[in-house]
């Protein structure tokens, strides 16, 4: 801990070593090459996977490249937010306004694509130059007769969170105005969950085995549509702590509908959220728990032989996480104590300090939990606690790579589903591959310790 820079002590802390009170949702260290990002980017990523709309960038060409893609979210049928739309603003732009160039820009991509409403992202330069984006979409709205929405988010605002909650307020306005006739009274809308690798559909499935009706995805293979009528869903799952928790508040309060907090990642996680929605639901459908309960033997009977044979391995091995919500860090340590390894750094971009706090209280004595963190002190703990597996994002797995250290990807670019019974055995699978490639052994760090591992097999 003395190599940390003073700025960065009170956002780094170990699990048993006093009270935690952790420094969050702070301004990035200026040259700390940061992993956080803007609010733009907060708000895009939310947003983007709604596949039935326009996501057009107000701003420079950069801030459009920057987010184009950003998720793997796949879609069961129109793919419209896998196209990038930029307004390209220039300098003469910056001087006259961009206004005019923002509605010509919507009155051509509204007439060739058609899509059933349209996101206007606001950026940096367009915060600067007072652009009057909500009286632009209020006119294309009219003009065209599909919702076109202003989403708040330009950078400098605040970090990634803050774009959160952007994203939020433009869905909360399209809520409340489709129809809610064929809704039934067992029936949920998913939020905070963004279908990356099909996960989304995994999920849909165990609550349709349950007889709950799933209204709408929100954002994950989402539909206008759907999130229109959304407020006649009885009840809201809110996977991701940052990315929609704002959105079910604003719902709770407008419309009277509960939410509650979930995860479908690990074992005991995916099937307490089962449980919960089961348990919501118990009064109005009382077979709903047996049908819950069944449906999670069958599962497990097919996921443990399984995860015991990748065990053997993995038993001790050492694990590094750093993720973008702190609300995924809590099923990853049990996921992991199911496979016998040790989480020994724990950090997130957005954890708040309840979630830092909880944390604390599942994780091991001398874990290093860390809030926004940069690579020289991902580098620093990996060294120091001789880590085995760095899970993380695409910015991440460079880092890993230099070290010596296997690397799984849990962000926005997977390509495995990891949710539900079946991602945990994806999960299991790929960490094992990762952690048990030969390849190690011609990594200068960790030679020495195989080799040492191998003598001391061979004395035994």
């Amino acid at each position: 801990m003395s190599t940390i820079l003073e700025e960065r002590k009170d956002q780094i802390h170990l699990s048993g070593d006093g009270a935690i009170e952790m420094a969050c949702n702070r301004e990035s260290l200026a040259g700390a090459v940061s992993q956080r990002a803007c609010v733009f980017c907060g708000s895009r990523v939310v947003l983007y996977p709604i596949a039935d709309a326009l996501h057009l960038v107000h701003g420079p060409i950069g801030c459009a490249v920057y987010t184009w893609d950003i998720r793997g979210a796949l879609s069961s049928g129109p793919e419209l937010h896998r196209l990038s739309f930029s307004t390209d603003l220039q300098e003469t732009d910056v001087i006259f306004g961009g206004e005019q160039k923002l509605e010509a820009a919507l009155d051509e991509l509204i007439d060739r694509h058609h899509p059933k409403a349209a996101f206007i992202y606001s950026t940096c330069i367009v915060g600067i130059i007072g652009d009057d984006i909500e009286a632009v979409c209020r006119r294309m709205s009219e003009k065209k007769g599909i919702p076109v929405l202003p989403v708040q988010s330009e950078g400098f605002k605040g970090s990634k969170r803050a774009g959160y909650l952007a994203a939020c307020k433009a869905m909360f306005r399209l809520i409340g105005s489709g129809d809610t006739s064929d809704i039934s009274p067992l029936s949920i809308n998913i939020f905070g969950d963004f279908n990356l690798a099909g996960e989304i559909w995994i999920i849909r499935d165990y609550f349709e085995k349950m007889g709950v009706q799933v209204v709408a995805n929100v954002t994950g293979d989402g539909r206008v549509a759907d999130i229109a009528r959304c407020h006649g869903a009885a009840l809201n799952l809110v996977q991701c702590s940052g990315a929609t928790l704002d959105l079910a508040k604003m719902m709770e309060e407008e419309y009277g509908t509960p939410y509650k907090r979930v995860s479908y990642l690990g074992i005991e996680d995916m099937a307490e959220s089962l449980y919960k929605v089961a348990e919501f639901f118990q009064d109005k459908d009382p077979a709903i728990m047996e049908r819950t309960q069944k449906l999670v033997r069958e599962e497990l009977e097919v996921l443990m032989p399984e995860l015991a044979r990748y065990r053997k391995d993995l038993e001790g091995k050492k694990v590094a996480m750093y993720v973008g919500g702190s609300f995924k860090a809590f099923s990853l340590v049990k996921a992991f104590r199911h496979l016998g390894m040790q989480v020994v750094l724990a950090g997130s971009q957005t954890g708040t300090k309840e979630d830092y706090a909880e944390l604390e209280q599942i994780t091991d004595p001398g874990t290093v939990i860390i809030d926004d963190a940069n690579p020289l002190e991902l580098s620093h703990f990996i060294k120091e606690k001789d880590v085995d597996v760095f899970v993380g994002g695409v910015k991440e797995r460079p880092i890993a790579f230099k070290m010596g250290v296997g690397f799984c990807d849990h962000n926005h670019e997977r390509k495995e589903a990891l949710e539900g019974f079946v991602g945990m055995l994806n999960f299991a699978r790929e960490i094992h591959s990762s952690v048990m490639s030969p390849v190690w052994q011609f990594a200068p760090r960790r030679a020495g310790r195989m080799a040492a591992e191998k003598k001391e097999a061979v004395n035994e």
